[in-house]
């Protein structure tokens, strides 16, 4: 069939419209950013009342994550797409054979989950988790990230495997859920009796939240369908159900299986003195590279403590952090991207910045270089050609070479997939200078809420400073008060003076800036509602946000004809998920294991998923794995990163995990109000009827 003849648009209709389209897609992702972003920002400003620092590199990094997710997604519409449903429909036609289609499913599965932008933040958080206290999490994150993200992928090859067979045989979802879930409790049991595997549950659990998304689940289904038309068992969007479920569940065993075989190559967990000892030095040198990288480690992540115990000489010490002043090329080596003052401010302890203080005049490494960034998008543009082009070549070389078709629309195809490449590099450069950071900052203010103590928010040196200037004055109870003006923005500031700050031979003092307590009590009662407010609506109004949480609604309401609207299931997966975020913050706060957490709500649905309609429990399943995207998900992650880093936590994952199982148990309860509310209605109309 010859296609019909061009149609012929003036050049200013043409940019017109297509102005018209671009802002289209620009708003859709904007308002599925903008809530996160300026809840969080409000809060941290106005609530906490600390100053955002680097704001302007997070408005960019958000602004990068906003035309990142516009063209990634539009990418995966016009490239992946219309590959992936022209093999779905193919495939199963041209061969019957069951064996063939899971082969190739588990390929799609695995490929597409390395293709998901998600999964970008498992590699961003690695560099924070103290290697001292948990060894084993450090080196799945750090040192065999590939071996991580290459398990969560044959998890969800696993999970495409099962649902295409359940596709193609038609059996009920609740198998797979009593078969699979017992299996999963059982194997996170056993990993929490281990010392060693302890430690990495949390990052499990969180690895199935971070799977299901803009690539891996449009594919699967597609091809899905394709299976159950071939069968005969063309069930529409109820088919589909459950398979979202099992792309989150099965990840999850595969990376508990990953540490078990990695167990025996991490250390055991020692203090932080310990592990930078000397006499140590062969086992924690099984998580770096070299000594060098050690050391790197323990100047931008350890304290004091850490930096001493790795010097067998304090003369070696002390040599290294004159170096970080008067050595440039060291400093760089050393601290990398972490500026001088920003390590001085929340790395260096009080004794050496008494040190340090004789030795520089000005504070060294203060703006980020324009090579940095450059070298972030080289790098995420690596990254995600490694993740897009083999994915799409499976695509091709199926369509190709075993069906003998031709990707229909080919310019569209290669348009979709240079797009799809630009966005993610865009998305994943955007989560690394902007989303990341802003969640570690709002994460590590937090704490603010419930702690009694003053926090040190920054430190001003100021050179050539006159004693002179120094003004005294009296209380009326006889207590003296010394302080000086110091003019910042155009403006004065009344600074009270302490003489054990001013070093007189540079002439230099410190100005050491604090941030007062909220509430005079620790772990007071506002200070933790505070707390439960704030993660109530981070995951209630972040979910409201997900693109894809829509898309179920819309599927739910049509395929119940309107019985299960969507305004509605929304809104109940999106209470669980606040409930789910609040209780991870929760559990970070007061060091509660995360297993303690997670099984008593599985062992809860279980049951419920027994007794519960077959529907309602596929789409209560899959709707905990469509509430994490690619904004919620680096977002929640930092934040949790940050409030363990301030209350030194040995473990600071699973929050994510937990927002994802109380949104299946609180669709599963509207379910089952659902169906009363019908039965009651009926019972009603059928007396009305025998009356009349």
């Amino acid at each position: 069939m010859r296609r019909s003849s061009s149609l012929h648009i003036p050049v200013r209709s043409a940019l017109h419209l297509t102005g018209v389209y671009i802002r289209g897609l620009l708003g859709a992702q904007v308002k599925s950013v903008v809530f996160i972003i300026l809840y969080l920002i409000i809060f941290q400003r106005f609530i906490l009342g600390i100053p955002l620092s680097g704001i302007s590199w997070i408005a960019f990094g958000i602004t990068m994550v906003i035309l990142g997710l516009t063209l990634f997604l539009e990418g995966i519409r016009f490239g992946l797409m219309p590959l992936g449903e022209q093999v779905g429909v193919t495939l199963p036609a041209r061969y019957r054979s069951i064996f063939v289609i899971i082969v190739f499913g588990f390929l799609v599965g695995f490929g597409s989950t390395l293709a998901e932008p998600a999964i970008a933040a498992l590699r961003e958080i690695g560099s924070t988790v103290p290697a001292w206290k948990s060894p084993l999490l450090y080196l799945l994150l750090q040192r065999y990230t590939s071996l991580l993200i290459w398990a969560i992928g044959i998890g969800v090859g696993i999970a495409v495997i099962l649902g295409l067979l359940r596709f193609h045989y038609g059996f009920s979802i609740k198998f797979l859920i009593i078969t699979v879930i017992p299996l999963l409790l059982a194997v996170t049991i056993l990993a929490y009796i281990d010392d060693k595997l302890r430690s990495i549950v949390g990052l499990a659990w969180d690895s199935g939240a971070v799977t299901t998304g803009a690539v891996t689940v449009p594919l699967v289904l597609a091809i899905g369908i394709g299976v159950s038309r071939a069968s005969g068992r063309n069930e529409g969007g109820r088919g589909g159900f459950g398979i979202i479920m099992l792309a989150s569940a099965l990840p999850i065993v595969c990376v508990l299986v990953l540490g078990i075989v990695l167990r025996e190559n991490a250390p055991d967990p020692r203090t932080e003195h310990a592990f930078f000892l000397q006499e140590h030095r062969e086992q924690a040198l099984q998580l770096f590279d070299s000594e060098k990288s050690l050391q790197r480690y323990a100047f931008r992540i350890a304290g004091e403590e850490g930096r001493r115990a790795f010097f067998t000489e304090s003369d070696d010490y002390r040599t290294a952090l004159r170096s970080l002043v008067l050595n440039e090329g060291f400093r760089r080596d050393i601290l990398g991207d972490l500026s001088f003052s920003e390590w001085l401010r929340t790395r260096s302890s009080e004794s050496e910045r008494e040190y340090l203080a004789g030795f520089f005049h000005q504070e060294p490494g203060e703006k980020r270089e324009s090579g940095g960034f450059s070298s972030i998008i080289s790098q995420k543009m690596a990254d995600a050609s490694r993740a897009i082009i083999p994915l799409t070549g499976l695509l091709l070389i199926v369509l190709i070479m075993f069906l003998r078709e031709r990707p229909r629309y080919r310019d569209e195809v290669s348009l979709g997939i240079i797009l799809a490449i630009l966005g993610m590099t865009c998305l994943t450069a955007g989560i690394s200078v902007g989303l990341t950071p802003l969640g570690e900052a709002v994460g590590e203010g937090l704490p603010r809420s419930f702690q009694a103590r003053e926090q040190v928010t920054d430190r001003i040196v100021i050179e050539e400073f006159d004693t002179s200037i120094v003004i005294r004055s009296i209380h009326p109870d006889g207590k003296k008060t010394a302080y000086f003006y110091l003019e910042r923005d155009g403006r004065l500031e009344r600074i009270q003076y302490f003489s054990e700050r001013y070093n007189p031979e540079n002439r230099q003092y410190e100005h050491i800036i604090y941030r007062k307590p909220l509430f005079k009590a620790e772990l007071s009662f506002l200070g933790i509602a505070l707390v439960c407010v704030f993660a109530f609506g981070l995951g209630y109004g972040s979910s409201l946000a997900e693109p894809a949480l829509h898309a179920l609604g819309k599927t739910v309401e049509e395929m119940t004809i309107g019985r299960v609207r969507e305004f509605m299931l929304v809104r109940v997966v999106a209470i669980g998920v606040g409930f789910g975020i609040m209780m991870g913050i929760m559990r970070i706060i007061f060091s509660i294991p995360t297993i303690w957490l997670l099984l008593p709500p599985y062992l809860l649905l279980l049951p419920m998923s027994i007794i519960g309609d077959e529907d309602f429990v596929g789409i209560a399943w899959d709707s905990g794995g469509v509430t994490t995207g690619p904004v919620t998900v680096p977002l929640v992650l930092a934040m949790g990163m940050g409030i363990g880093a301030e209350l030194h936590a040995t473990d600071s994952f699973g929050v994510l995990a937990l927002g994802s199982v109380y949104p299946i148990f609180t669709v599963l309860v509207y379910g089952l109000w659902v169906r009363i509310s019908q039965r009651r209605s009926m019972v009603e109309k059928r007396e009305e009827l025998s009356n009349g």
